[in-house]
């Protein structure tokens, strides 16, 4: 993989991502998380990148169930009356299509980020994750496999 490549040429465009709105309830991030083996939802507001939220955000937010006390609010309905814009983390490290992968690996690395999203022109236009960068390179074949794996014998 050459790290100076593009991050758009490993991103999850646009035309793949799930989104949601910052209006959205909490039942439609449990649908979409339950859907979905992604673990993280951008949050948008026509097009711009107001949020995202991690699974562990809503897992956390999950585990508060105790704060309400028993019987009192049951979890449907505490994802009924939550909004997308009351659990997300909109302190958000992004990055462009042109910006390169070393970038991503840097803010990743320094950061602790799980996902960065790609915005142009302050639109959402994909997402990059670690997984997308460690995919890439589980998938590369050897210039010279000969060199790499042993023959049968």
């Amino acid at each position: 993989m050459n790290v100076f490549a593009p991050i758009s040429s490993l991103m999850t465009d646009h035309k793949h991502l799930v989104t949601v709105s910052p209006e959205d309830n909490l039942l439609k991030v449990k649908e979409i998380f339950d859907a979905h083996k992604f673990h993280h939802i951008p949050v948008v507001s026509f097009r711009e990148i107001v949020g995202i939220i991690s699974k562990i955000d809503f897992e956390h937010f999950l585990g508060g169930a105790s704060l309400y006390g028993e019987g009192k609010i049951t979890n449907e309905e505490r994802l009924q009356n939550t909004h997308a814009k009351d659990i997300m983390t909109t302190h958000l490290g992004k990055v462009e299509p042109d910006d390169r992968i070393n970038v991503a690996l840097e803010i990743f690395t320094l950061n602790r980020f799980h996902a960065l999203p790609v915005v142009k022109d302050g639109d959402l236009v994909g997402i990059i994750t670690p997984f997308d960068i460690l995919k890439k390179l589980s998938d590369e074949k050897p210039a010279q496999p000969h060199l790499v794996y042993e023959a049968e014998s």
